[in-house]
């Protein structure tokens, strides 16, 4: 019996139905595709060796690193690997495109925009934080599936934002997976190389990100070297240890202040501040905490802090170093600037809001001059959108 495959991505079907049946074929086709003298449903003999042609799927920073290292392979005419490259990425409301595009643009590799996935014939798909379930049908069409560089020791981490998760859960190691994608399920598939690094001490997601993206990129090339072999060398990934990545919103960024400790307020800021800056309440406003740092022990020794009991979101001004003391659950967190209807140092909020002028002609209830935790109203539930990195 002959297995009819194709090469040939046109405009297709994506994100395979829940009700469809599982097809097994996709799980035979590493094998397959690498067995010799195999041929797809037109009689073309399917690539044993490089170079391949590949079809990449990215959308950010992370995925950019992955893109230039396919890019490099198919400018090193030495070694062979690559023969042909294009992209696909999703539209952006940026006239200069996502970092996958601008990219692309820059180096002259053709570029289609999602649901578009061009006509071209390919070997291998890779994808890289693309944010888009690819169906059964079109994963069918590579004779050799499609790659994912994920940026997780799977299946810790399994979703859209593994690297913020690390950040915020704490993590001391961190890794990249490069694995199989499995049509219906995010992060699932067989694992064809996985390596793990420290996470470097108070990194913030942005500097680990750049870390594992130039070890995902590394990877994935080895991968290609020896493709037939690592697909059929690819291993399950294990039942137990399996965690969640769900994507960052808004109310992620709201601080507790009776809950959170220190430490956990500042795994928050190191890991989602970049992107959305931390929130609170002061007296009825929404303010943004911009540049939080950690306090000397020589501050909290100061009888302002260690004299009296103080309640969690309490904000004092310390004016030898120029900064805003706020109590959490255990302890305290310097702010060096915020964001309330303008950006302010910490001596223009204390001098606007803090000093005892202020307060003394203010009508604010006690209660109110502390920062106080944001509660932001649930989102309306909407049709369910299954939106995640590969």
């Amino acid at each position: 019996m002959r297995v009819l495959l194709r090469c040939c991505c046109g405009h297709l079907p994506v994100g395979g139905g829940a009700g469809q049946r599982s097809n097994p074929r996709w799980r035979a086709l590493a094998r397959l595709s690498a067995s010799p003298g195999w041929e797809d449903g037109q009689g073309a003999r399917v690539r044993e060796k490089p170079p391949w042609r590949v079809l990449f799927f990215g959308n950010d920073q992370f995925a950019r690193e992955t893109l230039r290292a396919l890019h490099a392979a198919r400018e090193n005419k030495e070694e062979e690997l690559i023969e042909k490259l294009e992209v696909v990425t999703v539209p952006s409301p940026s006239p200069k495109g996502l970092p996958v595009k601008q990219y692309a643009v820059q180096s002259q590799l053709p570029v289609y925009e999602w649901p578009d996935v061009g006509s071209g014939e390919y070997d291998v798909g890779v994808v890289a934080s693309f944010g888009r379930l690819l169906s059964e049908a079109f994963i069918l069409k590579f004779p050799y599936g499609i790659l994912n560089v994920h940026p997780s020791c799977l299946p810790r981490w399994r979703g859209p934002a593994p690297i913020i998760h690390t950040i915020l859960h704490g993590d001391t190691i961190a890794g990249v997976t490069i694995m199989q994608i499995k049509p219906r399920r995010f992060d699932v598939g067989p694992i064809l190389k996985q390596e793990t690094v420290p996470v470097p001490p108070k990194s913030t997601s942005k500097e680990l990100e750049a870390v594992l993206s130039r070890l995902g990129a590394n990877m994935l090339i080895s991968v290609l070297k020896n493709l037939p072999e690592s697909l059929n060398n690819g291993g399950q990934q294990p039942a137990e240890g399996v965690t969640h990545a769900p994507k960052i919103s808004a109310a992620t960024s709201c601080i507790k202040w009776e809950e959170q400790t220190s430490e956990q307020i500042f795994r928050l800021y190191r890991a989602v501040g970049n992107i959305i800056p931390l929130q609170t309440l002061w007296m009825d406003n929404t303010i943004k905490l911009l540049d939080l740092v950690e306090v000397d022990n020589s501050i909290l020794s100061d009888s302002k802090l260690t004299g009296q009991a103080v309640i969690p979101g309490s904000v004092i001004y310390h004016k030898q170093s120029q900064i805003l003391l706020v109590c959490c659950k255990d302890d305290w967190i310097g702010v060096r600037s915020v964001m309330l209807k303008k950006t302010l140092t910490a001596t223009d909020f204390y001098n606007g809001y803090l000093h005892p002028w202020y307060q003394k002609n203010s009508q604010a209830q006690p209660s109110q001059c502390r920062f106080q935790t944001l509660r932001l109203p649930p989102k309306k539930k909407q049709k369910k959108k299954i939106v995640a990195m590969q």
